[in-house]
């Protein structure tokens, strides 16, 4: 597996959010293969713990949104999907919300998503997403699993999280992995923490990119990535500033050879 640094990033410029946008239930095998029908090579999901620490994909902490929510796995049963142990998490119907075409949809595990990805060679970037008060142990499990999958891969996923004790934990684990810090802002401290993590990207609102802050990056040896444009014009801005990926809903209107 080749080590990912600034100087050797691998990925695509464009990156299919939850797997296909809005174009079928996100976070699905459906939405994967919807994403790479549209010609997407990369990527994005949102992974967390079952109850029994199964890593699986699922953007909420809780079920409802997303799925049928507890009622389908019994009465008066936790909002919370980490709660629940992987089997009943797995007869969830995670499609029927989207629309009638997805119906039955199942919730994927983490491991079927990979080996789907690695199978056709594709990238992957995996949020960290964990239940709240969960951070370390989802980082630890999650660049576990993400390891033991890609090991015979050329290209590893890139892992990202709000969480820097997420991160932490997951190059406590697996220091060869890459990561990249996501942000809602720009706050206090947050270039330091990017390269006190060892990240080689910082994952931005594309509304924090700005010559200023592309600037800081660079200087920093970090590698720019854009959530979640979806406008053509917020697109040509960052593609003008020079930043490196931008992951977006709209995976019929971008073309990822672009």
């Amino acid at each position: 597996m080749a080590a990912v640094t600034f100087e050797n990033w691998p990925y695509p410029r464009w990156v299919a959010h939850r797997g296909a946008g809005k174009l079928a239930p996100e976070n699905t095998l459906a939405a994967f293969r919807v994403g790479a029908g549209h010609g997407y090579r990369m990527f994005e999901c949102d992974v967390k713990l079952s109850a029994d620490g199964v890593p699986f994909l699922l953007h909420d902490a809780t079920l409802e949104r997303t799925s049928k929510g507890p009622r389908q796995i019994a009465e008066g049963a936790s909002n919370v999907a980490g709660d629940h142990p992987w089997a009943a998490l797995a007869q969830l119907d995670a499609g029927s919300w989207h629309s009638r075409a997805f119906a039955g949809e199942p919730l994927p595990s983490f491991e079927n998503i990979a080996r789907y990805c690695l199978h056709n060679g594709f990238f992957l970037n995996i949020e960290i997403k964990p239940t709240p008060g969960f951070e370390r142990v989802t980082g630890e499990v999650v660049a576990q699993h993400a390891a033991r999958l890609w090991q015979s891969a050329a290209v590893p996923p890139l892992l990202t999280s709000f969480q820097p004790e997420a991160l932490q934990a997951a190059r406590d684990a697996q220091p060869l992995l890459p990561r990249g810090l996501l942000l809602d802002s720009l706050w206090s401290g947050w270039m330091e923490t990017a390269q006190k993590l060892g990240c080689v990207a910082v994952v931005c609102n594309h509304a924090l990119w700005d010559k200023a802050s592309v600037g800081q990056a660079r200087d920093a040896r970090l590698r720019c990535v854009s959530y979640t444009v979806n406008d053509e014009w917020a697109a040509q801005r960052l593609l003008d500033l020079g930043t490196d990926s931008i992951i977006t809903d709209r995976v019929d209107l971008f073309s990822p050879a672009a």
